[in-house]
C-alpha cells in the first residue's frame, strides 16, 4: 500500500508562487544571494524578478523540481502486507526431573505400560504446543540442575528438546532446590507474568539451595510455581515391602506451590497428569490479543534524486 508519511509537507507547493506574487520585487544587482535556476523565472538578463514572465521548458522543469523536492519531503513509502508479531504472553519454565526413579513403569498409554518421563513428556509436550504466545523454556534437573532451553517462542524447538531428554541425564539424585533456584535466575530479568511447572517423582537428595528457601527467593520475584507430584501410590508387596514409587514428599511440593501463590497437583496416573495440564493452562491463559506489523520501505530517494539532477540540468543550461 502507498501511503506518504508527512502529506502536510504538500502545503508548501504554492509557496515559490506567493514569495513572487506578494514580496516586493528584487533585482539582480541588490541580491545578495545568487540561487542559479531561480534566474530561469526571468525573461531578460537586469529585469527583476517581479517582471520575470514565462520562459517555456526552463521554467516547467524548475516546477517539476520543486514539487519533486516538495514529494520528497513528505516521505512516500510502501508498506507491505501486515505480518503478526508474537503475541505478548508470559514467560513460562518447565522443570522435569530426571532422577532414576522416573523410570518406574506405572503408567499406561494406549493399552502399553510407560515409565514417568515418557508420560511426561508426551502430556507435556502437547501442553507446550498449545502456549502460543507464551515464551516457554525448559530446565532439566537431576542431581544437577541444567537450562536445556531458555526463553523462546520457537514451542518446537523446547518441545524436541523434552523428547531427547533421559533418564540419569542429570545424575540419579533430585535437587528440587537448585531447580528452582535456576528458574529465579533466568527469570529474574524478565517483566510480566512469571510461571515456573516443577515435575518431580522424588524429594530433594542433593543440591546446595533448600526447596523452601528457593521457593521464598521465587516469592519474592513474583514467580510463580505450580508442582506436580507424579508416579502411582506405593503397594506392599508379599513381605511387606513398599514398591511402585520413590519417596514422593509431597509436603514440600505443597509448601513451595503454597510460598509462590502456585498450586500442588498429584498425578498417580495419564489420566490424572493430562487433567493437570489442562487446569493449569485454564489457570494461565495464554493472551489473544493479535499485534501486527507491516514492513515500511522508504521511496523518498527516489523523487529527491530526479530533483537533484533537473536542478543540476538547470545550473548547467545556464552556464552555456
Amino acid at each position: 500500500m502507498f501511503d506518504f508519511a508527512w502529506p502536510w509537507v504538500f502545503a508548501v507547493l504554492p509557496l515559490p508562487w506567493l514569495i513572487w506574487r506578494f514580496l516586493p520585487a528584487v533585482s539582480q544587482q541588490q541580491a545578495v544571494l545568487r540561487v542559479p535556476f531561480l534566474a530561469d523565472f526571468e525573461a531578460l538578463q537586469g529585469r527583476s524578478i517581479r517582471t520575470t514572465g514565462r520562459s517555456g521548458l526552463p521554467l516547467l522543469v524548475a516546477v517539476l523540481a520543486w514539487v519533486l523536492l516538495a514529494t520528497a519531503a513528505a516521505r512516500p513509502q510502501w508498506q507491505g502486507e501486515a505480518i503478526p508479531l508474537p503475541m505478548q504472553g508470559r514467560d513460562l519454565m518447565l522443570a522435569v526431573d530426571l532422577s532414576g526413579s522416573m523410570a518406574e513403569e506405572d503408567f499406561v498409554i494406549g493399552r502399553q505400560r510407560v515409565d514417568r518421563l515418557l508420560a511426561t513428556k508426551i502430556v507435556a509436550g502437547n501442553f507446550i504446543e498449545k502456549r502460543q504466545g507464551d515464551r516457554v523454556g525448559l530446565i532439566l534437573f537431576g542431581q544437577q540442575a541444567y537450562l536445556q532451553a531458555p526463553l523462546t517462542y520457537d514451542l518446537k524447538t523446547v518441545k524436541t528438546l523434552l523428547e531427547e531428554a533421559f533418564i540419569n541425564m542429570a545424575g540419579q539424585k533430585t535437587a528440587i532446590g537448585d531447580a528452582i533456584g535456576l528458574a529465579i535466575k533466568r527469570l529474574r530479568e524478565q517483566k510480566g507474568e512469571k510461571v515456573l511447572i516443577l515435575i518431580s517423582d522424588g524429594e530433594n537428595t542433593a543440591g546446595e539451595m533448600d526447596p523452601l528457601k528457593a521457593a521464598e527467593l521465587a516469592a519474592q520475584e513474583n514467580l510463580k510455581i505450580y508442582t506436580i507430584g507424579i508416579g502411582a501410590d506405593a503397594d506392599a508387596d508379599f513381605f511387606g515391602m513398599m514398591r511402585g514409587r520413590s519417596a514422593l514428599d509431597e509436603k514440600t511440593l505443597t509448601r513451595i506451590a503454597e510460598i509462590t501463590g502456585g498450586r500442588y497437583f498429584r498425578a498417580r496416573d495419564t489420566a490424572q497428569l493430562m487433567a493437570i495440564y489442562d487446569a493449569i493452562d485454564a489457570m494461565e491463559p495464554v493472551e489473544n490479543e493479535k499485534r501486527f506489523f507491516r514492513p515500511v520501505k522508504e521511496l523518498f530517494p527516489w523523487p529527491l534524486a530526479v530533483a537533484l539532477m533537473l536542478s543540476l540540468g538547470l545550473l548547467f543550461r545556464r552556464q552555456e
